[in-house]
């Protein structure tokens, strides 16, 4: 997997095609990177690896990293040609598993970003990025793996009181959090993201924003009936000091 390329989302390259044509700003391609967890983790895997001597912070930042990178460069030299969708032509249920879990994490790190916002935390881009990339390595299973992601998809499908790592490791042999914490470090991804994934609290109400966000998303791909939900509000509610029933209302009319 660490050598595996990483493919960029069918829709993402065309947007980016257009934005080039049309000569736009960064803020136009930060936009259309939020909405692909895979051309985010390109990028800010190429920056980590390609860091320049002066630099002494990481960046999170997907527009500080453009910044840095120079739109031209990013065209000529992060963007890849590989697309998601290509790899998986033969197996269109697998594209169907892919953009389901693109779209946990982007709904995740919308409401990341919104709550960090509200809360007047400073650094809402770093807890919006660390949202949407939460489940990267599951993502990337989908297009190198498709076969064991589906099976692993059928076990929950069949039994809804199966935990997620019990399913990946019945298949896999390991969790899928366990291989993606392996990559980002082998990757020399942002400290700040390894440590979210390695669910340090030392940041807690960052921390406590991302999990929220992201048990609020997976619970909300079942559908508004999911009996986890409830509790998802209440949790959120005390986080943004709102009651449960104006979270709901937030929730419902969140533009994603």
């Amino acid at each position: 997997m660490r050598e595996a390329p990483v493919p960029v989302l069918k829709r993402t390259a065309r947007e980016l095609r257009a934005a080039r044509d049309q000569d736009n700003e960064v803020h136009t391609v930060t936009t259309i990177l939020r909405h692909d967890p895979l051309m985010t983790l390109i990028l800010l895997r190429y920056l980590q690896q390609n860091k320049r001597r002066s630099q002494v912070d990481e960046v999170v930042q997907v527009e500080q990293a453009l910044m840095m990178i120079g739109l031209q460069g990013f065209y000529d030299k992060v963007v890849p040609e590989l697309l998601a969708e290509d790899v998986l032509k033969s197996q269109p249920a697998a594209i169907i598993g892919l953009l389901h879990t693109v779209q946990q994490a982007t709904r995740a790190a919308y409401f990341a970003r919104d709550w960090s916002i509200r809360l007047k935390d400073l650094h809402f881009d770093e807890i919006h990025v660390a949202a949407l990339l939460h489940n990267f390595a599951e993502i990337l299973l989908w297009c190198h793996a498709p076969e064991q992601m589906s099976q692993v998809r059928a076990l929950q499908l069949q039994d809804s009181t199966l935990r997620s790592r019990d399913a990946q490791r019945r298949i896999l042999g390991f969790k899928i959090s366990d291989l993606q914490l392996e990559l980002a470090k082998s990757w020399q991804l942002p400290e700040l993201l390894i440590h979210f994934m390695e669910r340090n609290w030392a940041h807690e109400r960052q921390m406590r924003t991302l999990v929220l966000s992201v048990n609020l998303s997976r619970h909300l791909s079942n559908g508004w009936e999911d009996a986890a939900l409830p509790d998802d509000y209440q949790d959120i509610g005390e986080l943004l000091h709102l009651p449960a029933e104006q979270v709901i209302g937030l929730v419902r009319e969140a533009k994603i």
